[in-house]
């Protein structure tokens, strides 16, 4: 019961990115204070596909992919930002 009320009002999503198999793939974003270990990504079934979900709060949220140490912009996503470093964050709309 404790997760239900944890999650109230939140959304659930799915991030993924294509990548060589066997890669090592973590989500890192405002969301996990840019833990780049923090949130593994699985691989689906040897495919280079990963994915991880997000239980997420209405509102808009910078990521990044960090594929095998190197932090990555979501290719599939067309939406960013310029960050603090002067490189892109990804970012994602939540409602």
């Amino acid at each position: 019961m404790a997760t239900k009320r944890a999650n109230a009002g939140k959304k659930r999503v799915t991030f993924a990115v294509q990548c060589a198999t066997g890669s090592t793939v973590y989500l890192a974003g405002c969301f996990n204070d840019w833990d780049a270990t923090a949130k593994p990504m699985a691989e689906n079934r040897g495919s280079g596909l990963f994915k991880a979900v997000c239980m997420l709060a209405p509102g808009t949220y910078e990521y990044k992919f960090v594929i095998n140490g190197e932090w990555t912009v979501d290719p599939n996503n067309p939406n960013f930002v310029v960050n603090d470093l002067g490189t892109l964050n990804s970012v994602v709309e939540v409602s």
